[in-house]
């Protein structure tokens, strides 16, 4: 990002659990007529749930689909490539967190099982406390994902309890770093320095482990969104300033007195290196609750916000990055909290001919239920091997990256263990213990590797017999390149599918030799 604009670069850069850097296949990024431009759609929400749950609502307005048609193709062609929904006081109660440990957030659970009739992926969830970040992907680009790892910062009550401070996602995909921040700043009209210091300690810590993207701020693209808590400059009572919302003649002279506005443009205190079409729609706090009338216990304010950031020269020179707010709007239909979730529409330019080195798994027609399976798979040259990698089998109509049936760990070493920097669980960057499905075995030799003439690796890993499939139905191997648990995790192939079916008279194993 522009330095002029901002104060955040430079920060410290933590060394350890680093993940290798994805590079951009050289031969193409030297071609220029392998390489081109794309548009991509990202798709940002915003919400303020007040420990509501999700119960009788239809998110389908929230998340744009409402003049979808389900059975139409070209309907779909339109979607967005990526959403990012980010939610503020999510009920957090100790007997949600409880539950929480064994299955997702209901409001995870509930956008999931929507989009997943569009063909979108859950590809990475973070929650602290009452924060919640979920992000989704379009199935045909969850193979190209990479470096996926998510922070969290607390503020509130000096950081001890997390009720207030961001959690993030950041991940590469065709050749960008996009970093998605959700925030929740401190609340009250007065507290105008203490929402600026929280931005300036939500920078000072939140550091990735992935070369080239330390900060926030070093990423080609940011959306950083949520509820900021900023209201209006001067005296007027909450009636007054609900008058003056009503007069379309005074909206663009109540911006100008909006607390994000003057922090960002004109003293530039927080915020300044982003940008944001100024909101056309009325402010989205405080309401009384089933109705979308303010509460005027509260004086109305434009407390939730999207804003975005585009660093344009890229690696790939002569062709700038850039990034258009198409949409920001917020939806007065939903009324279950004193606040109107808020929505934005973005077109982003990326590289879609960018491919980083992964794995190729052999073709597998059928897994034997009651068996062990061998699977194959070739490294490609270039590809680095983590110590935690591990394999997943999936179905084939996976809707999220959680929902693995089974896994093995490619060099079959323990679990990491889980670090004490963040006490809620983490399901996805490495299979843990106590989930289901675990086929984990030290020894070795279930491990056999062959070196080709081409520098390239072929690889032959079994599964146990005991892995629990359902007969006749499909299913997909994932690789992931994991540095542990919350730590950075990759895409590094997807195979074919295969059907497993259960066997017949005696067993049937399948033996490889490899000198």
């Amino acid at each position: 990002m522009s330095q002029s604009r901002s104060q955040s670069q430079g920060q410290g850069q933590p060394e350890e659990k680093e993940a290798s850097k994805t590079e951009v296949d050289e031969s193409a990024a030297k071609g220029s007529a392998k390489q081109q431009l794309e548009t991509y759609r990202v798709y940002v929400v915003t919400w303020n749930v007040g420990s509501r749950f999700p119960d009788n609502i239809s998110l389908r307005q929230l998340l744009g689909l409402q003049d979808v048609d389900d059975d139409t193709t070209s309907s779909k062609g339109h979607l967005p490539d990526i959403y990012a929904i980010g939610l503020q006081e999510v009920n957090a109660q100790p007997q949600q967190q409880v539950l929480g440990l064994f299955k997702e957030d209901p409001w995870t659970h509930k956008a999931k099982e929507l989009l997943r009739t569009y063909d979108y992926v859950a590809v990475k969830t973070e929650q602290m406390q009452g924060l919640l970040l979920s992000m989704f992907v379009r199935r045909q680009h969850v193979e190209h994902l990479h470096d996926i790892e998510a922070e969290f910062t607390r503020t509130g009550f000096g950081g001890i309890w997390g009720n207030k401070g961001a959690v993030s996602v950041r991940f590469t995909l065709y050749g960008c770093g996009l970093a998605f921040v959700v925030a929740h700043l401190a609340a009250h009209d007065h507290q105008l320095d203490e929402r600026i210091e929280d931005y300036r300690q939500i920078l000072e810590n939140h550091h990735y482990h992935v070369k080239r993207y330390r900060e926030i701020y070093d990423h080609d693209y940011v959306f950083w969104f949520g509820d900021l808590n900023f209201r209006l400059q001067g005296g007027d009572s909450a009636t007054e300033v609900r008058d003056l919302v009503r007069d379309e003649g005074q909206h663009e002279a109540l911006m100008q007195r909006d607390q994000l506005y003057q922090v960002r443009e004109r003293t530039q205190q927080a915020f300044q290196v982003l940008h944001e079409r100024l909101p056309a729609f009325p402010p989205t706090f405080k309401f009384r609750e089933g109705t979308s009338e303010y509460d005027l216990k509260r004086r109305p304010a434009w407390t939730d916000r999207i804003m975005y950031a585009v660093q344009p020269l890229n690696r790939q020179p002569g062709m700038q990055l850039s990034i258009e707010q198409c949409s920001y709007k917020s939806h007065p239909v939903y009324t279950i909290s004193d606040h109107k979730p808020v929505t934005s529409d973005f077109t982003v330019k990326m590289y879609p001919n960018v491919r980083v080195a992964g794995v190729v798994f052999s073709p597998l027609s059928v897994w034997r239920i009651g068996d062990e399976n061998t699977v194959e798979y070739r490294k490609q040259a270039e590809f680095d091997e983590g110590s935690n990698d591990w394999i997943g089998i999936y179905p084939l109509e996976y809707a999220s990256l959680a929902d693995y049936a089974a896994y093995e760990y490619v060099n079959q070493a323990e679990s990491p263990p889980s670090s004490d920097s963040n006490h809620e669980p983490d399901h996805f960057d490495t299979p843990s213990h106590h989930r289901r499905g675990r086929h984990h075995h030290k020894n070795r030799q279930r491990l056999r590797r062959h070196q080709e003439a081409n520098a390239q690796e072929q690889v032959r890993l079994d599964f146990a017999d005991d892995v629990e499939l359902r007969h006749g139905e499909q299913y997909v191997l994932i690789y992931f390149r994991s540095t542990g648990i919350r730590g950075v995790t990759s895409l590094a192939g997807i195979s074919g599918s295969f059907v497993a079916e259960k066997r017949h008279g005696s067993p049937h194993r399948t033996e490889y030799h490899v000198d």
